[in-house]
């Protein structure tokens, strides 16, 4: 999904410079390209730094060099940021890639570096899915809501802390003039964010899916690319593969990117940890998964996706997926997605090859981890219902009523109570009502007897860390 086929236009060259706006690097006729440049840092070459079109992958030398011939159908040339350097950036939007179509041809293409004054791993980052932005109450409510809420953990990590952002695609819901807005809000958390597309990040009806990437390219870069920090390989891909008609799409990787992520990976040693970033959940949103499996085969992969509006946790071998709950919630109609899970984002934390996570409610505490539900069962009992957004296989419940211990509370598929209130049927939620609740397996039920006073449930996670909601009754 990388670039629209070259459309013969009437064009010119002059001296070997390509005239901006107007030609793509399928322009170039006659000889073959030869690509060539430096990656340094203060004034030295930086060896063995990845640098790529999407579809060549090459390594720089012991003097930062590299070369490639550059692919007719490439968009942007772009290096995968070595661990131990800044991320180049504007205003936060990263900008590690050079356009094609700016590129003269005839002259060295260099990336400079800026060495980081810490040690990079230990780092954290966050993943935005769906802030999905139609108009500007929309836009309203990211920067008053959402964003606020970034910066107030960004303060709290204190000066110097190491951290950045992915937004795992639909940025914006069709209104691409929002890019402005939402570059706006990356600009206001205050660090570097990379991006995502999203099947509402796509120019429609421009061709097939060759040409729907393109003002997101011209706008953020690259759609396949990838970056490091510390131990970790960060892969950004496109996993949208546009029909052609208005609004129609589905999951799925071309082979040309999934033979792109071979290349990437083949400088990648087995023992890294690799987050890669995609915006329809792999798991059961993408049609050839399997062969997206058999390249990460063998490796440490997590994978971070959106799309659903709702949260899910599903291991699958050696890749666990993260589909997030979204920063919109059911697209900004109110505090929470349709299984319940507040509007929020993920919160990642990496030292050395280990990674850490939790959700991140917008405007909560970081323990806010699950919600408490009462209703009337018969005369005698009660039942609980506990939302545990986050939830995976490694995690414990317990409860207890009136200070008695009673165990683990029983799993079970159904609709968070909140979210079927507030969302079921075709006038709710106002204006949207198309955001229905959805069935999810993170609830927990129990019976309680219909006298109790109080109830407390412990949830503890993977990595120890008990959440704690009381319930007086």
């Amino acid at each position: 999904m990388q670039r629209r086929k070259f459309i013969r236009q009437a064009a010119w060259l002059t001296g070997g410079f390509i005239i901006a706006g107007q030609l793509s690097a399928s322009a170039f006729t006659g000889k073959k390209k030869k690509l060539k440049g430096r990656v340094s840092a203060n004034g030295k070459g930086i060896k063995a730094v990845v640098v790529s079109d999407g579809y060549n992958v090459t390594a720089t030398d012991d003097k930062g060099r590299y070369e490639f011939e550059l692919h007719p159908e490439a968009v942007t040339v772009f290096i995968s940021t070595p661990s131990g350097y800044e991320f180049v950036h504007e205003k936060n939007i990263t900008r590690h890639y050079q356009l094609a179509k700016n590129i003269n041809i005839k002259k060295d293409l260099n990336f400079e570096l800026k060495p980081l004054t810490r040690d990079d791993n230990e780092h954290q980052f966050f993943i935005w899915a769906d802030p999905q932005v139609k108009n500007a109450k929309d836009v309203e409510k990211m920067m008053t809501q959402s964003v606020p809420d970034v910066q107030k953990l960004v303060a709290a990590a204190g000066s110097g802390a190491l951290l950045h952002g992915i937004t795992v695609g639909d940025i914006v819901w069709d209104e691409l003039k929002l890019f402005d807005d939402y570059s706006q809000a990356v600009e206001k958390m205050g660090i570097p964010f990379f991006q995502c597309i999203g099947n509402h990040d796509m120019d429609y009806n421009k061709g097939g899916d060759e040409a729907s990437d393109d003002t997101f390219q011209q706008t953020f870069g690259p759609t396949c690319y990838s970056f490091n920090r510390g131990q970790v390989h960060y892969v950004v891909m496109d996993d949208v593969r546009y029909l052609g008609k208005d609004r129609e799409y589905d999951g799925y990787f071309q082979q040309y990117q999934l033979d792109w992520l071979k290349k990437d990976l083949s400088f990648v040693s087995k023992d890294k940890l690799i987050i890669l970033c995609v915006h329809i959940p792999v798991h059961k949103g993408v049609k050839n998964n399997t062969d997206l499996y058999a390249v990460l085969e063998d490796r440490n992969v997590h994978i971070m996706s959106g799309h659903t509006h709702y949260h899910e946790n599903v291991i699958k071998g050696n890749v666990y997926e993260h589909n997030h709950g979204t920063v919109c919630g059911a697209w900004w109609t109110g505090p929470i997605c349709g299984d319940g899970t507040p509007c929020g984002y993920g919160v990642y934390t990496v030292k050395g090859t280990g990674l850490q996570w939790h959700y991140q409610s917008t405007g909560e505490h970081a323990n806010h981890q699950m919600k408490i539900f009462l209703n009337d069962f018969n005369e005698k009992e009660k039942q609980l219902l506990v939302n545990i957004w986050n939830h995976d296989e490694a995690w414990k419940t317990q409860y207890t009523v009136d200070g008695v211990n009673k165990g683990a509370l029983e799993q079970f598929e159904g609709f968070d109570p909140y979210a079927y209130k507030t969302l079921l049927g075709p006038d709710l939620p106002k204006p949207r009502g198309f955001a229905e609740p959805k069935k999810t397996d993170h609830l927990f039920k129990a019976l309680i007897p219909a006298d109790a006073k109080e109830i407390v449930v412990t949830a503890t996670d993977r990595f120890g860390r008990q959440f704690v909601e009381h319930y007086k009754v």
